[in-house]
C-alpha cells in the first residue's frame, strides 16, 4: 500500500501517513529537463498579497513536461517514475530510440521498461497505457487523460493524481468527454489524449500529521474568519461561536465575496457554449 502509517513514537508520527509509492526513482532529475522555480509568496510586481497563505517552503526545481506529444511514431522506453514536488502526479522518464529525453506524467500501471510512443494511426493493440493519439482514432468508452482543449497547444485537462476522463463519442470533428466532476464537454477530435488515467490516485488519502510539514509544502497558516474580530473580517465577533458576529449573515471572504453557493464561473466565458452538461446535471442556459 502507498499509504504508510507510522508508530506513535512522536506526537506527530501517531498521526501521520503518508504516501510512498513504491518503485520511484532516487536518482536526482534530469539537469537538462529541469529549470529554476521562482516563488512569488502570493504577491504581486507591486508586492501586494494577491493570494493569501502562500510562502516559505522547500526550495524546488520545475521539472519540464512534454505535454504536447509532439515526437510521432517513435518508441520510447520508460527508464524511470520520479516523484515531482510541483505536482500531485508522478513523472515517468523516456528515451526515445534516437537518444532524446523528455518526462511525462506517469500514469497508472506503467512500469520501467515499457515501450510506449505517440502517433496519429493506430491499430486495435495500440490502445495501452502511455500512448498517445488524437481523440478521433481512440475507441469510445477509453479511459484518457493529458486531453488538449485546442489542438497543438498541450496538455490541459486531467494531469492530477487520480483523474482521468471518459470518451464519450465522437461525432465527426466533435469528441465528446465526460470530466471527472460529470460534466458532459464538447472538444475537437483532433486534440490528442494519452491512454489510461494518471497514477499516483492515493495522493490525497495521506495525512501531513503536523503543521511543520504544510510549511515545507510553502502553504502558511490559514485562520477562520469566524475567529477573528469584526475588525478583521465580516464573520468575526459574537459571543462564543457565531455565524457571523453574532447575526445570521452569509459566509463571505475577508472583502465580502460569498463563500458557499455563489456560482463564479462567468455566464459570457467563451467556452461555455462547448459545456452539453454542467457537472450538477444542468443544462447550459440557452440549451434545451
Amino acid at each position: 500500500m502507498p499509504i504508510h502509517s507510522f508508530r506513535p513514537l512522536t506526537p506527530s508520527g501517531r498521526f501521520t501517513s503518508l504516501n510512498m509509492e513504491e518503485g520511484l526513482s532516487k536518482e536526482r532529475p534530469q539537469r537538462a529537463l529541469t529549470t529554476n522555480k521562482h516563488k512569488s509568496g502570493g504577491r504581486n510586481v507591486y508586492g501586494r498579497v494577491t493570494t493569501r497563505h502562500r510562502g516559505g517552503g522547500h526550495k524546488q526545481l520545475y521539472r519540464i513536461i512534454d505535454f504536447k506529444r509532439s515526437v510521432l511514431d517513435m518508441p520510447a522506453k520508460v527508464q524511470a517514475i520520479e516523484y515531482d514536488p510541483n505536482r500531485s502526479a508522478n513523472i515517468a522518464l523516456i528515451s526515445y530510440t534516437n537518444g532524446e529525453k523528455t518526462y511525462i506524467i506517469a500514469p497508472k500501471g506503467l512500469k520501467p521498461g515499457t515501450m510506449i510512443f505517440a502517433s496519429n494511426k493506430a491499430t486495435t493493440n495500440d490502445f495501452n497505457v502511455g500512448n498517445n493519439f488524437p481523440l478521433a482514432i481512440i475507441p469510445p468508452s477509453t479511459r484518457v487523460h493529458c486531453v488538449e482543449l485546442v489542438p497543438g497547444r498541450g496538455a490541459k485537462i486531467a494531469r492530477g493524481a487520480g483523474t482521468s476522463l471518459e470518451l464519450v463519442a465522437i461525432e465527426g470533428l466533435v469528441a465528446t468527454l465526460k470530466m471527472p466532476s460529470g460534466e458532459l464537454r464538447r472538444v475537437h477530435a483532433n486534440c490528442r489524449a494519452t491512454i489510461g488515467e494518471v497514477g499516483n490516485g492515493d495522493h490525497n488519502q495521506q495525512s501531513l500529521g503536523k503543521a511543520g510539514r504544510k510549511r515545507w509544502l510553502g502553504i502558511r497558516p490559514t485562520v477562520r474568519g469566524m475567529a477573528m474580530n469584526p475588525v478583521d473580517h465580516p464573520n468575526g465577533g459574537g459571543q462564543g461561536k457565531s455565524k457571523g458576529g453574532g447575526g445570521r449573515q452569509h459566509l463571505v471572504s475577508p472583502w465580502g465575496q460569498l463563500a458557499k453557493g455563489f456560482v463564479t464561473r462567468r455566464r459570457s466565458k467563451q467556452s461555455n457554449s462547448q459545456i452539453i452538461t454542467h457537472h450538477n446535471g444542468r443544462k447550459p442556459r440557452g440549451q434545451k
